[in-house]
């Protein structure tokens, strides 16, 4: 499918028919939709279908008179017990009469972008380089956006990571730090393609652009080193938690050592009375019925217990 734009007094606004400069917004083609795109705008038939690849990676590429730019947005996907970000390739086609972006999707950046358009009511569809800066800017601001959630959301999880005993928020960890790996990548395969533009090779800037594009490289670097820092908490929050495991691991099994040497002690001298030779304190006479050899046992094995009990305490193993 695919949507026609055009730029009235600064606004963008749908257009009944693909014209002279216009933005036609691809997404989700069909190949006869592509194949009437390339005859009728007569664009590079591979410039269409190189950001149908999911794992195209973001570069810029100039054949003639048309400049194929590919970055990486993020895309949502649920999945499980909470919201993952992946990305997404979306080509931007630059000729002299016409913009055309291709997505494998409707991304909601297009509706984005589109109210940034007529909010500033300043765009002209005749200047192709202006649209596709702010195009990159609207998605490096949709990846700070996200950013900040996922900066909210880090500090619920660390919270309650300590707190837990189910495996719930050890995945979450997870799936965030696979989210900033995604980004991570993507923004800075971005931050290289605007290097290029930069360099003039491939468009010419104006000095309007200029500063643009200025405005852009500080925002794609901020998220940049914003990701970073996300990485670097998430590992050493995984980190922190794992001593802990380990830590808590090695006080279960000093208690339970300390228990089993405490619950031996009865066993052990019970053991020896059972024994058919000469034993300590089995001559004496019983007291009252009951034999002076089981209450001295008795209480030799619970001085013994008691003792062992105030040694592994000191020691802080109980």
């Amino acid at each position: 499918m695919f949507r026609v734009y055009k730029s009235e007094n600064g606004i963008l606004l749908p257009a009944e028919s693909i014209i002279p400069h216009t933005w036609i917004c691809l997404f989700n083609p069909l190949e006869e939709e592509m194949s009437y795109l390339e005859k009728k705008c007569h664009i590079f038939p591979e410039f269409l279908r190189y950001p149908l690849d999911e794992e195209e990676r973001p570069r810029i590429e100039k054949e003639e008179q048309q400049v194929l730019i590919i970055l990486r947005v993020p895309d949502i996907i649920s999945k499980g017990i909470f919201v993952r970000y992946e990305t997404i390739p979306i080509g931007i086609i630059l000729t002299d009469d016409y913009i055309i972006t291709v997505c494998l999707k409707d991304h909601p950046i297009f509706e984005d972008f589109i109210t940034f358009a007529n909010k500033s009511k300043t765009f002209d569809l005749r200047n192709p380089v202006n649209f596709l800066l702010n195009f990159m800017l609207s998605a490096t601001s949709l990846y700070i956006k996200l950013l900040r959630n996922i900066d909210k959301a880090l500090e619920e999880y660390e919270e309650e990571i300590f707190k837990a005993i189910e495996n719930e928020e050890i995945i979450k960890m997870l799936s965030i730090e696979k989210t900033l790996t995604y980004f991570n990548t993507s923004l800075q395969g971005n931050d290289t393609v605007l290097t290029k533009i930069q360099s003039g090779r491939y468009v010419r800037l104006t000095e309007e652009d200029q500063e643009v594009l200025e405005d852009l490289q500080i925002e794609t670097r901020q998220a940049i080193e914003m990701t970073k820092v996300f990485l670097n908490i998430v590992s050493g929050t995984m980190d922190a938690y794992a001593s802990i495991i380990n830590n808590n691991l090695n006080l279960i099994m000093k208690f339970l050592a300390s228990m089993a040497i405490i619950i031996s002690i009865p066993t052990t001298i019970y053991s020896m009375y059972g024994m058919n030779i000469p034993l300590p304190f089995q001559e004496l006479p019983p007291f009252k019925g009951t034999s002076y050899a089981f209450l001295f046992v008795n209480l030799i094995t619970l001085f013994i217990m008691f003792l062992l009990f105030l040694f592994f305490r000191k020691k802080r193993y109980l």
